[in-house]
């Protein structure tokens, strides 16, 4: 069973992502907050696999909350999806790079808010679309590499997993480029992950734009 929790202003909002969410058999909603240190105290008390994180809420908004999540160690299993209404360039930026494992807007249909729970517990992300196109941009147009000496505890073929996940390709179409077993390419990948210390695989996209791994 995959838990959840909303966070969101709205009690309307959140009624309905209940709704949604306790209607799936393998889904269930364990608590809601209407603040950003709410949500903290509610994570922390719950430990959810998933977080569904509103940005403009009082009391410490959505991104700063998130910030405090993934930045918290007992907290390293518990992954943030941003759910809003607000699709702009900044808070996509600082939300991915605070350890968020998606983002979306609340237009989303619900068939694609249920994915991205799910997705997310699986150590990957959904993005609205869009965002992600707009996203990358954001991060290589013009700007230097970022650090890219963090790449060095990385092998050769490691880097080469790591240029195809942040040109958007899933482990199949991994396997296939590098003529390896899909299995395989998911080893790569989570070796990747614990080496560059990322929570997911939007971690990866975003590191290998800012390293200029991709260009």
């Amino acid at each position: 069973m995959i838990r959840v929790v909303v966070a969101d202003d709205q009690a309307l909002i959140r009624a309905g992502f209940r709704s949604l969410i306790d209607s799936e058999p393998d889904l269930e909603v364990v608590g809601e907050a209407g603040t950003g240190r709410e949500v903290i105290d509610v994570v922390r008390a719950t430990r959810p696999d998933v977080v569904l994180m509103d940005i403009r809420m009082p009391d410490g908004d959505g991104l700063w909350a998130t910030e405090q999540i993934a930045g918290d160690p007992a907290l390293a299993s518990v992954h943030v999806v941003i759910v809003t209404t607000f699709e702009l360039d900044e808070y996509v930026a600082r939300a991915l790079k605070a350890g968020a494992s998606g983002f979306l807007v609340k237009d989303t249909e619900p068939v694609d808010l249920l994915r991205a729970v799910r997705v997310a517990v699986a150590g990957e992300a959904l993005l609205s679309p869009g965002v992600t196109k707009r996203l990358l941009e954001q991060l290589s147009a013009g700007h230097a590499p970022v650090d890219a000496g963090r790449l060095a505890v990385l092998t050769e073929r490691e880097r080469e997993v790591l240029r195809l996940v942040g040109r958007g390709l899933n482990n199949q179409e991994i396997g296939s480029e590098l003529f390896l077993s899909p299995l395989t390419a998911k080893t790569h990948v989570s070796r990747i992950m614990t080496k560059l210390d990322a929570r997911d695989r939007v971690q990866l996209v975003v590191t290998a734009y800012e390293t200029g791994l991709v260009p």
